[in-house]
């Protein structure tokens, strides 16, 4: 059965943190670059919730 997820609190990033990139420089052409907390957000949604 899916789950309920409202995305990680501070204290659950920091634990990440150490672990991703860090943010690259501003480029001057092309998309920006989401942050690695959006991207893992996301990626935890749809694994935590059984999203298609």
């Amino acid at each position: 059965m899916a789950g309920d997820f409202e995305g990680l609190s501070n204290f659950k990033w920091s634990f990440f943190e150490d672990i991703v990139p860090k943010p690259p420089e501003k480029r001057e052409q092309g998309m920006p670059h989401s942050s690695f907390r959006y991207l893992l957000n996301t990626l935890l949604y749809i694994l935590i919730t059984g999203c298609r």
